[in-house]
């Protein structure tokens, strides 16, 4: 035997892939997340779902700890240290208001407080030339803070240590030999690139969450390893690709988005098998509700994002992100009925888990409104209250004068209008027409709200692939390792006489990306590389990405520069001069496996297997259950339908039918 296996921790489950590559059979399933020990929950739903540990060939993982650090602000206390003269850059951070009409706005709290910056004596220049040696005395009273205040985390932003590193590197020195044990973050190394407050705020973010995500992964390491499992860990990055666990305790910042980019990656791979080059996908779990953009078989990547208006520099899929999932609460404020952010999380979880849960939730409206079965939730692992769920509802529909049925679609509407105003997000308001886009539904919820969603914006196709509810698994198995390297390089397009200066430049990345994949036990026949360039019009602020291949031609960069950027602002101007700004790298190692094909049941009972009432629109309606394990390729069932399966459930509401295509995927199309 020999196993492939990915786990992916969401707020409520854990979701399990696991891939036997003898008998070319891939099995799917979930337990409960266990949000005071993660990796528990882990071991056990390891222990559930692969036969014999020690067969395992190869095990990723997505995780949330590092994000659930951050958002819960339950990270380490950390000390930054920074050039003497720029020490305040850190808390002024830019001028700008990210929201325009608020009028009492206050910037997003920082992680670190002026109090906790430092300063050292040194400067480089531009160039990285040495303007003043570091004044290694200077780092005592740090040194003292550390020791006194028993500090687990320092990170370290030197101006212009992008371009020269020597002084961030013997700083990580000292800070070592007196302080054993201290993590420290380097800025050069998270973040090589300009700007410094935006360099800060990363290493902070990555020395902030260092300690939580270190720990974890070295305990479910030693766990792993006790149980007979040889092969390394792997961590998905929130680049798109993986890393061994190793890497990952060096550089936790980049698995923040782990978790949710395992679905775009699915998502990407789900276009090349399904020819369909646009994709919105939406990941709807227990706690959030996770969107993202396939534009021509490729997920979209940007260069840097923000988390709560903390800027993050390094390469990642775009994720755009709320608090809308199965385990959202209903609460009523001035009056008026609201859903979400909050989430009842896996403890208690919706009231119907009986587990003390009282506050309703979006799965408790569902279950009452007859679109969930309770005695077939997880496969029939997991039995649902649904008088719980009653209960309550009732308890804040009363005080809005509601039925317990009216107020549950009630709550539908408003999570549904959540969701669907974060899809305009990253579609209308960045010009981008969702109605050439198919959707794509996956996560335990996602499934059962697409097809409003998918009215919302007049999408016509809803996609729900195989096995929804642990998609976001699934996809951690289609990518290859990655390591993002970066170059600054600023210069004129039109002052380079041929392109040899760029290409020396990509060739020194190339040599540091391979070296990268080298420490990864990646071969030369396993490696590959893409290209790319930060470029701007001269005078501009802010840069447009643009590929780069393997020749360099200069007329051929300037012409993809105003079309990169006509596509991304809505205007170019051709002839205009244009300059270079970073010079980028993505070095991979492939180590992707292929996906087990689809194979129908061979059982010959029907599909459909009975039938309830379902309330849609106020009207109940006799809706036939389907299980989709006995569905077949070409078969077609009309709405109102409640198709089932062991991690998601697919509503298909009146006026609505699905078929199945040759690949297993549900199609939801409404009907002419």
């Amino acid at each position: 035997m020999s196993y492939r296996v990915a786990m992916d921790i969401g707020g409520t489950f854990t979701d399990f892939v696991v891939v036997d590559e003898d008998a070319g059979v891939t099995r799917a399933g979930k337990t409960s997340t266990t949000p005071a020990s993660p990796e528990q929950g882990v071991l056990e739903g390891l222990g559930d779902f692969v036969p014999d540990l020690p067969e395992i060939s190869f095990i990723v993982h997505g995780t949330t700890v590092g994000l659930n650090a951050f958002l819960e602000r339950k990270g380490t206390r950390v000390l930054l240290l920074m050039t003497a003269g720029v020490r305040d850059a850190y808390s002024i951070a830019r001028h700008d208001r990210k929201e325009l009409y608020t009028l009492q706005y206050r910037k997003p709290q920082r992680l670190v407080p002026r109090r906790d910056v430092y300063e050292v004596v040194e400067r480089l220049r531009w160039d990285g030339s040495v303007e003043t040696e570091l004044d290694e005395a200077t780092l005592q009273p740090l040194i003292d803070a550390v020791r006194q205040e028993e500090i687990e985390a320092v990170a370290v932003c030197l101006i212009h240590a992008y371009v020269n590193p020597v002084h961030e590197l013997r700083v990580r020195e000292l800070l070592e030999q007196a302080c054993p044990g201290l993590s420290v973050t380097l800025s050069h190394e998270i973040a090589r690139e300009w700007r410094e407050y935006e360099r800060a705020s990363t290493a902070v973010l990555n020395a902030y969450v260092a300690p939580r995500v270190e720990g974890y992964l070295q305990k479910l390491e030693g766990e792993l390893a006790r149980r007979g499992v040889e092969p390394a860990l792997h961590v998905m990055q929130s680049n798109g690709g993986i890393t061994t666990a190793a890497k990952a305790r060096q550089q936790p910042v980049q698995t923040l988005l782990s978790g949710p980019v395992g679905g775009t990656i699915g998502g990407a791979a789900l276009s090349k098998v399904t020819r369909r080059p646009n994709l919105l996908c939406i990941d709807m779990g227990g706690t959030s509700f996770d969107l993202s953009l396939i534009v021509d078989g490729r997920p979209t990547v940007s260069t840097e994002t923000e988390l709560e208006g903390l800027p993050i520099l390094m390469p990642l899929v775009d994720i755009h992100t709320i608090g809308a999932g199965g385990g959202s609460l209903a609460w009523l404020e001035a009056g008026g009925l609201r859903v979400g952010p909050q989430s009842a999380g896996a403890v208690p979880g919706p009231a119907c888990y009986g587990r003390g849960g009282t506050q309703p939730t979006v799965t408790d409206a569902n279950l009452h409104l007859g679109r969930l079965d309770p005695e077939f939730f997880l496969g029939g692992r997991m039995h649902l209250d649904a008088d719980a769920a009653a209960g309550a509802l009732s308890a804040i529909g009363s005080e809005l004068g509601l039925d317990d049925a009216t107020f549950a679609e009630g709550m539908l509407a408003i999570v549904n209008a959540n969701m669907a105003d974060a899809m305009r997000t990253i579609t209308v308001k960045q010009g981008i027409d969702p109605r050439d886009y198919s959707l794509v539904a996956f996560g335990g919820a996602g499934p059962m709200h697409a097809v409003w969603l998918a009215q919302e914006l007049e999408i016509k196709e809803v996609v729900v692939p195989w096995s929804p509810g642990t998609f976001s698994a699934w996809g951690m198995l289609q990518t290859d390792i990655r390591h993002d390297v970066v170059r600054s390089f600023y210069r004129p397009l039109g002052s380079l006489d041929g392109g040899a200066p760029v290409a020396d430049v990509y060739a020194e990345l190339q040599l540091e990306g391979a070296e990268l994949l080298a420490g990864e036990g990646m071969g030369e026949q396993d490696r590959y590389f893409a290209r790319s360039a930060d470029m701007r019009y001269v005078g501009q602020e802010y840069t447009v990405t643009v590929p780069i291949g393997a020749e360099i031609d200069l007329a051929a960069i300037d012409a993809s520069f105003h079309e990169q950027h006509r596509i991304r602002y809505g205007h170019s101007t051709p002839g205009a001069p244009v300059e270079f700004v970073n010079l980028r790298l993505a070095a991979f190692g492939r180590i992707a496996g292929e996906a087990a094909p689809f194979t129908a049941s061979g059982r010959s009972e029907p599909a459909v297997i009975g039938e309830r009432h379902v309330l849609f629109g106020g009207e109940e309606h006799a809706t036939e259950v389907v299980r989709r394990d006995l569905l077949r390729p070409g078969d077609r069932q009309r709405g109102p339908a409640v198709i089932e399966e062991d991690g998601s459930t697919t509503v298909v509401p009146p006026g609505w039918a699905v078929e199945v295509d040759g690949h297993g995927n549900l199609l939801v199309r409404e009907e002419d």
